[in-house]
């Protein structure tokens, strides 16, 4: 049975979860009105991802013998003028997921839950991913500048990424 100091942290991070989701559904949105699918795609894939992982925290919970709570989720900031703030937003996004997820270890630690330290592992690796791909597109869309067919470049590789769910 998990304790319910960690029940807690895990129930707030799969919500933390379904935000970041919210946040990257939100920026597919804002670049399916500029006419960018590429950049809509690979933004809508993310939310998918996102959702994938507040699922594996909603298993895990309930695995553990404790309580899922869905809590209000509340509405992204902003809009995002061009490509290059929206993937700036989106890595310093995934910064702070780090950080929440390298204080979720630390708990895991504190409260000697070895199960819950494992089932974290996962995703510190996910981040050291997620962090590289969105700095990546950062450092593209910065050298680009104004380029247009350098953004429309991008946009064709962008669409073609496809969503593979994480393994249970």
């Amino acid at each position: 049975m998990i304790n319910e100091k960690l029940q807690d942290a895990l129930n707030d991070q799969m919500n933390f979860e379904l935000y970041s989701g919210y946040i990257y559904l939100s920026m597919s949105a804002n670049f399916e009105a500029q006419n960018m699918p590429g950049f809509a795609s690979w933004m809508f894939i993310q939310w998918q991802e996102e959702f994938a992982h507040a699922m594996k925290f909603f298993h895990y919970i309930g695995e553990r013998g404790g309580k899922v709570e869905l809590r209000t989720i509340r509405a992204p900031d902003g809009q995002w003028p061009s490509a290059l703030d929206a993937f700036e937003t989106a890595l310093h996004h995934e910064r702070i997921v780090t950080g929440r997820f390298n204080d979720l270890v630390a708990l895991a630690r504190a409260e000697n839950d070895q199960a819950t330290y494992n089932f974290l592992q996962w995703f510190i690796d996910e981040q050291v991913e997620e962090e590289a791909t969105a700095d990546g597109i950062v450092q593209q869309l910065k050298m680009m500048g104004d380029f247009g067919p350098g953004l429309l470049m991008i946009d064709r590789e962008l669409a073609a990424r496809t969503f593979t769910p994480p393994a249970p």
